[in-house]
Formats: C-alpha cells, sequence, structure tokens
C-alpha cells in the first residue's frame, strides 16, 4: 500500500484532539465544527485502518462516525429551537 497512507495516523490523531476541545466548548459553532471535524479524523482513521487491516478500529471509527452525525443532527436541532 502507499507510504503516504502511513503517516495518516498523525493527522487523524491531531484532528482527533482538535474535534474533541471544540466539541467541549460552550460556542454551539465551535460544538458543530468539532463534530464536522470528528467526522474528518474518523475518515483518516478508517483509511489508516484499512491500510494496516485495523478491523476493529475501522468498525469502532464508522460507529463513530455515526455517533457524530447524530451529534450534528442534534445539535442543529438546538440550533434551529433556540
Amino acid at each position: 500500500m502507499a507510504e503516504w497512507l502511513e503517516w495518516m495516523e498523525w493527522p487523524a490523531m491531531a484532528a482527533s484532539l482538535l474535534a474533541a476541545w471544540l466539541v467541549a466548548s460552550k460556542s454551539a459553532r465551535r460544538r458543530m465544527a468539532g463534530f464536522w471535524v470528528f467526522l474528518m479524523s474518523n475518515a483518516l482513521w478508517i483509511g489508516w485502518g484499512w491500510q494496516d487491516e485495523a478491523w476493529a478500529l475501522i468498525v469502532l471509527n464508522t460507529c463513530l462516525a455515526a455517533m457524530n452525525v447524530r451529534g450534528i443532527v442534534k445539535n442543529e436541532d438546538a440550533a434551529d429551537s433556540s
């Protein structure tokens, strides 16, 4: 597999940390951005896991991506009702 895929681990880790920081914000805008960054990190982890055949990591990040979509929907609903 392409060597550059091996380097996806580091941006995935950085994106995960940034997303966690954003999601913990009191600002609805930052929280929403955090969920989108989490989705990006899920995609990066899945890509990295694929090249490394880390199937549990792929399943985990697929499930986490679904929860992040749920977070986006719930935050959009909360923003619409306020």
